[in-house]
Order: C-alpha cells, then structure tokens, then sequence
C-alpha cells in the first residue's frame, strides 16, 4: 500500500505562537468540553462560584477529576483557585441548560470577595463532607477534596479525588445502577468567547471485540 498523501494542513510550532493565539487554537478545536461549575469556600467562609471547561475525569479507582484554572493577567490566583489551595476543599457542579444563564453569569470579572451563589440568586444544600455548598439545581455535584495542586506556567492544576457524589432522583434508575444522561440537558463549552453545545445531536457505535474483528464465533 503507497503511503497516504498528506492533508493540506496548517502547522503551528508552539514555541513561536503566543499564548493568546494557543489558547484560541486548542479552546476552538479540543470542544465540546465538560464544564466543572465550581463552588468554593474560603478559609473565612467567602463562598464563590466559577465555571470551567478545562476539566473532566481522569479515573475512577480511585476516583478523580482534573481542572485547569488559569491565573489572572497580574499572575495572581482567582478566588476560586485560591480557596481550593488554601482549604483543599470543592465541589465540582454539572451545568443543565436551565442553569446556563445563571452559569453565565457566575465567570464574571466580580472583584475578589464577591459571592457569585448570591449574585446568581442561586440556591444551595449543604454537603455532606466538604465546607462549600453544592448548587441545588445542579443535575450531579462531586464533593472533592484535593489530591494534588501543580503551578505550571499560568495554570493552576487541581487534582481532586470525588469523596461524595449526588445525582438527582430524576435522572437515575436503581434497578440498572444507570444515570439518564439525556435527560439531564448538560451543555459543554465549544468555541468562540460565548458559545456552547447541548448533548443532543448523538450517535452512538458499540465498542468491537477482537473476536468479532477476526470472525472468531
């Protein structure tokens, strides 16, 4: 077989590219991504809320997710990030479509101290071990507590180990040990400054056995 000719593609050498133009390549290409609606608490007991879409789970033994928080122009940390630093303590909320409003609107530029669950008007319930509340209308809330935090280049990486997972009544089923994932309307984070995507344009392909591959019966 004659090797494949090579697609006509651009070629971007990261180490001449500035960081404004990687984020806009990765961000507008590595999509949907998940967002961690992010609910945190500070030594003092400043609640915040902050989405972000550099996330997802990582493992399930044990279980844990990743996020990437970025710092602030001045290289200082958001609250978010430095109340997970300082209390090793958040919970990681999914984002239903209902809430993308509220979602919104919890990523603005507040200054430091500001309680976004309350400029959201959003409700919360206590978690049952971690100090930072979960968002009552979110579909699933992760309380996690912090495995490990790395400062690389402008980004704080936060690895969180899931102590205590809620899903809603609604959306799981007992029996099958299942969630309703369609059912939940979670968005994901796409390209652009403001634009996102719904779960439910799907298809779906199973999973091959080599066995089957081969034509082993």
């Amino acid at each position: 077989m004659s090797p494949a000719k090579e697609p006509d593609a651009m070629h971007f050498d990261f180490a001449d590219v500035s960081a404004t133009d990687r984020y806009r390549l990765m961000a507008s290409a590595i999509t949907p991504r998940p967002i961690a609606w992010v609910t945190s608490q500070s030594a003092a007991g400043v609640r915040n809320a902050a989405p972000y879409s550099f996330f997802n789970m990582m493992g399930a033994n044990p279980p844990i997710v990743a996020i990437g928080m970025m710092r602030q122009a001045d290289g200082t940390h958001k609250d978010s990030a430095a109340n997970v630093i300082d209390t090793q303590e958040f919970v990681v909320n999914l984002v239903c479509e209902a809430d993308a409003q509220a979602m919104n609107l919890t990523c603005i530029d507040a200054p430091a101290g500001v309680d976004e669950i309350t400029l959201a008007g959003l409700a919360t319930v206590p978690s049952l071990g971690v100090a930072p509340p979960r968002i009552a209308s979110a579909p699933v809330a992760m309380e996690c507590r912090v495995l490990q935090t790395q400062e690389i280049g402008t980004t704080t990486l936060v690895i969180g180990q899931v102590l205590h997972f809620h899903v809603g009544d609604a959306f799981y089923d007992p029996e099958r040990r299942r969630i309703d994932t369609p059912a939940m309307h979670l968005v994901g984070r796409v390209h652009g400054t403001g634009f996102y995507a719904r779960g439910t344009d799907l298809f779906e392909l199973q999973r091959p056995t080599w066995a089957d591959f081969v034509g082993e019966k």
